[in-house]
């Protein structure tokens, strides 16, 4: 059902003077005219896929799998670059560049680039 211009501001009002006063501080601070109280919910961030079209979950997955015998540090590692690379964080991003950079370094060098048996 549509409102009218009319009515939504009635609304609006009404739900202002209805909020806790800590909560009209926020209000107060963002602006009345710009507070938005029907805004629809944003999309969850868990159903992000990557190039591959996999989501986080699906990726680690399959990446544990080939990885027999990883710790649950190696886990938790794994699981944060994973995070990080699918939301675009500059430090995680970081990260994988130098990861892929040292191995091309030593695969220059002749130097194999294994770490070390995973435990």
């Amino acid at each position: 059902m549509a409102h009218s211009p009319e009515e939504l501001a009635a609304l609006k009002r009404a739900i202002y003077d209805k909020v806790k006063p800590r909560r009209r501080k926020f209000i107060d601070k963002v602006g009345y005219d710009t507070w938005d109280p029907f805004q629809e919910p944003m999309d969850p961030l868990d159903l992000r896929e990557d190039a591959s079209r996999r989501t986080s979950q699906q990726l680690i997955a399959e990446f544990l799998a080939a990885t027999p015998g990883a710790s649950d540090e190696f886990a938790k590692g794994a699981w944060e670059l994973c995070l990080g690379v699918m939301t675009g964080s500059e430090r995680h991003r970081g990260m994988y560049a130098f990861s892929k950079w040292h191995k091309e370094l030593l695969a220059r060098e002749g130097i194999e680039a294994d770490l070390g048996p995973v435990k």
